[in-house]
């Protein structure tokens, strides 16, 4: 029977069940990286655990130039080129700096103010899993085509470490990549898909408003700064609203306004602060231009000199068809029609959008709450935590779509 077909494709069909010991392993590899937990481009130890752990497999991972992260092949010979194109997975192993806050959890982070909060550790073990699996049908002679790691650093370091990545050469050779992200709403055991955007495009925003300042009995004779920086919070964000398809989504959101220093004073300075997220590639391309030009009419009208800083963060996860079926079917092979669920496009960014500026992929949303479970312990959350049956669902489902992807490219 062709692997292309779905009617009575289960986990015997496809090789890459995941064993009962492995399983066990994986969760005690995750419950120790969840302990360790290290900030962008500071991975050390954690990059030294996975390397380790595929070298005692048998495989030859190479470290990233900048020294945290490693890419590994599965089914190539050190230096060899591959004949064909590779299909690569993806996972990121940094952290956040924030607390952990579960309390009677025994395997909480131990280092202060870092926290595995949005499951890198689970999407990493995911990662690392399938690799062993893999690894162990290659040596068996089972694996029908190269599979390439990429256990990516600084993620959540704006505009993220897939950039690094990318300019160190992991994706020479590839032509499909997969990755999952963690989702607390999606219940363990399934996976949540949706062509097409799945995540915004999130950039940073520092805007110094300036003036001459003066008494509050005269703002007449001045820059009345506080209200210029009330407006450019006010009107900003509705200028933009009125400038691009609303369908795009291009919101400014402020987290932090300051200036001044006493009731009876115009200061001469104003900071705001804030992030800019959009649903459409296109309008995300131009938001810098229309953003620009909103803050200089709104400061410009109320007598205030702006400087702009204006960083470009990541652009939306565009999944492609083709990988998105893939992954749809290989979830069905392992788990059936009722382990796939449609999911809505996130608000968050994530820079796997990097890699399918240059290769198409796909992400899927790796259900981790518990069966059950009501309350959702929401991701960047000190409470965050994780069902970890998912590594066995992700592991499994990565397996399958090795075996999927490789058959529909031989036909």
């Amino acid at each position: 029977m062709s692997l292309e077909s779905e009617a009575g494709l289960t986990g015997d069909v496809l090789p890459g069940v995941l064993s009962e010991s492995l399983h066990a392993e994986l969760v005690a590899f995750r419950r120790d990286l969840h302990m360790h937990p290290e900030l962008g481009n500071q991975e050390f130890r954690t990059t030294a655990a996975i390397k380790a752990r595929l070298e005692q497999a048998g495989l030859k991972p190479r470290v990233l130039s900048a020294g945290t992260g490693l890419v590994c092949d599965i089914g190539l010979a050190e230096g060899e080129r591959p004949a064909e194109p590779l299909l690569a997975l993806r996972a990121d192993i940094d952290a956040l700096p924030i607390p952990d806050t579960k309390t009677e959890c025994p395997y909480r982070s131990t280092v202060p103010d870092r926290a595995h909060a949005c499951g890198h550790d689970m999407h990493t073990t995911v990662v690392l899993g399938t690799g062993l699996v893999l690894a162990d049908l290659h040596a068996k002679g089972l694996l029908p085509r190269p599979v390439r790691l990429l256990f990516q650093p600084a993620e959540e370091v704006l505009p993220g470490g897939a950039l690094d990545a990318i300019a160190d050469g992991v994706l020479k050779g590839v032509d499909r990549i997969l990755a999952v992200h963690c989702d607390p709403r999606v219940e363990a055991g399934k996976i949540g898909l949706r062509h097409g955007p799945i995540t915004s495009a999130c950039d940073r925003l520092e805007i110094a408003l300036d003036g001459p300042g003066g008494h509050t009995a005269r703002p007449h004779l001045t820059t009345d700064l506080v209200t210029a920086a009330a407006r450019v919070a006010v009107d900003v964000p509705a200028l933009i609203a009125r400038r691009v398809d609303t369908r795009a989504g291009l919101a400014v959101t402020w987290g932090r306004i300051e200036s001044g220093h006493a009731p009876n004073v115009i200061p001469q300075h104003a900071e705001l602060s804030g992030t800019i997220r959009c649903l459409d590639l296109e309008a995300w391309r131009q938001a810098p231009d229309i953003v620009h030009a909103a803050i200089d009419e709104v400061a410009t009208l109320h007598r205030a000199k702006s400087e702009i800083n204006y960083m470009r963060g990541v652009p939306p996860v565009v999944n492609d068809r083709e990988s998105t079926e893939l992954l749809r079917r290989a979830m069905i092979a392992r788990r059936g029609m009722k382990s796939v669920e449609s999911t809505e496009q996130s608000l968050g960014g994530e820079d796997f959008s990097w890699y399918l500026e240059h290769v198409p992929g796909a992400l899927a949303r790796l259900g981790v709450r518990r069966p059950g479970e009501r309350t959702v312990r929401d991701l960047h959350q000190g409470d965050f935590d994780a069902d970890e049956h998912a590594i066995t669902v992700g592991v499994e489902m990565f397996t399958a779509a090795a075996f999927l992807d490789a058959d529909a490219a031989r036909s």
